[in-house]
């Protein structure tokens, strides 16, 4: 009977949901705080075998969520760019898309921009080495060279750019903003685009 209800379990509980709840876990408790019985029971499963039977640990769990994170959003920038000439409107549909994320999956804003995930992953790309910020990083030398954005070096229109929008972010996601991130959307755009805009 042990066995048939396991069976059934394993057609019912997906890689996809998997990754779900370790990311809900992950964001919410911390990488190192969550064990995969953590993860077993936010499904509501007896035991972790099912768990293993799409990952060997927890470590394989969270090479894949970055992956997935990193590749998802990297496509989301190639499709803003796409629709977009200048520069201040791709950073403007990639700002869009960011606060969106944070009022609509939280848990994947935490990822990039709460968790520490070099601590946990020392072996993956850090942030700004992705595709996905290389892409951005190129957005922003074409809005220098086109005279929208101010000629000083790129890394610190970089910072001082997400500086602002990260800030906001993770204010919205710990509490310290009380509407959601939609709410102060235009106004961190304003104040990150001004730090870097050509007057």
């Amino acid at each position: 009977m042990d066995q048939e209800k396991e069976i059934i379990q394993v057609n019912v509980v997906t890689k996809d949901e998997i990754l779900v709840a370790a990311l809900k876990l992950f964001a919410s408790k911390g990488y190192f705080k969550t064990s995969l019985v953590d993860i077993a029971e936010l499904l509501n499963l007896n035991n972790t075998h099912l768990i293993y039977h799409h990952f060997k640990d927890k470590q394989s769990m969270a090479n894949e969520l970055y992956a997935n994170i990193f590749d998802s959003l990297s496509v989301s920038i190639d499709e803003i760019r796409r629709k977009n000439q200048k520069s201040s409107e791709q950073l403007r549909g990639i700002v869009d898309l960011l606060f969106r994320l944070t009022d609509d999956a939280p848990d994947i804003i935490r990822f990039l921009f709460v968790l520490k995930f070099n601590e946990f992953l020392p072996e993956e790309k850090p942030l700004l080495e992705t595709a996905a910020y290389v892409k951005i990083f190129k957005i922003m030398q074409s809005g220098i060279r086109a005279g929208e954005i101010r000629d000083i070096d790129p890394q610190l229109i970089n910072t001082y750019f997400f500086g602002v929008v990260a800030h906001t972010l993770r204010s919205v996601l710990e509490g310290a903003l009380e509407k959601k991130a939609d709410a102060y959307l235009n106004q961190t755009w304003l104040v990150a685009w001004n730090a870097i805009a050509k007057k």
